[in-house]
């Protein structure tokens, strides 16, 4: 899925002379924290609600800010996944898609990202997810499937990250049935440490929660 299929066209952009207090308001109309800036078609970058806040005068231009435009946007051919790692590294609350011209396109909204990404993860399907612990060295994708399979089951996701502190990989699994208590003990007798699992009767209220939990702290 690339960043051009996610486009939002209603979102609004700015222009230089635009007033200070409009862009204020367009924010809160649009429950956004960010705007993009263009001259010409061309994008120069993003202003943020909270630098507009310190103005001194709100019937200023949005050219008095340009020194402190946030240069930050991912080209339209670009994969979902970039979109959403710059939006969390950046703290944005919309992400400017723009063209090999840097042409402004349009933008995607983090509420939108973030419905994407679960689908992306397939995380509305049915299914179990587990998180294993393991040195690097132990990981072996073509195993885990065949452990996964030899319990009737298949791997709809995987993810992986490393802790940079200890070292150690963190590997989740969703897999495609429910039932899990055969699989981890088979993985357990290979010695793998299952760090948690959400099983048939944990998934869907860990997952309500968690998801509920993440809509909070990011006050979506």
């Amino acid at each position: 899925m690339l960043s051009r299929d996610l486009l939002t066209q209603t979102l609004p952009h700015l222009k230089m002379q635009d007033k200070i207090y409009s862009a204020i308001q367009l924010m809160a109309d649009y429950h956004i924290t960010h705007l993009p800036v263009v001259d010409d078609e061309k994008y120069l970058g993003l202003v943020s609600e909270e630098m507009l806040l310190h103005a001194d005068d709100d019937n200023a231009t949005i050219d008095t800010f340009q020194q402190g435009f946030i240069n930050i946007s991912v080209k339209d051919s670009e994969h979902l996944l970039s979109a959403i790692q710059e939006t969390v590294e950046n703290e944005l609350s919309i992400m400017p898609v723009v063209n090999e011209d840097n042409e402004l396109l349009g933008c995607i909204t983090k509420a939108e990202l973030l419905k994407n990404a679960s689908d992306f993860m397939s995380l509305n399907e049915p299914g179990a997810v587990i998180v294993l612990e393991m040195d690097p060295r132990q990981y072996s994708f073509n195993e885990l499937s065949r452990l996964v399979e030899s319990n009737d089951a298949q791997i709809t996701q995987l993810n992986t990250s490393t802790d940079i502190e200890s070292g150690v990989m963190i590997v989740t699994i969703k897999i495609n049935k429910a039932e899990v208590a055969d699989l981890v003990a088979s993985l357990q007798r290979h010695e793998y440490n299952v760090k948690y699992y959400f099983g048939e009767e944990l998934y869907e209220n860990e997952v309500r929660s968690n998801y509920e939990n993440l809509m909070n702290y990011l006050k979506i």
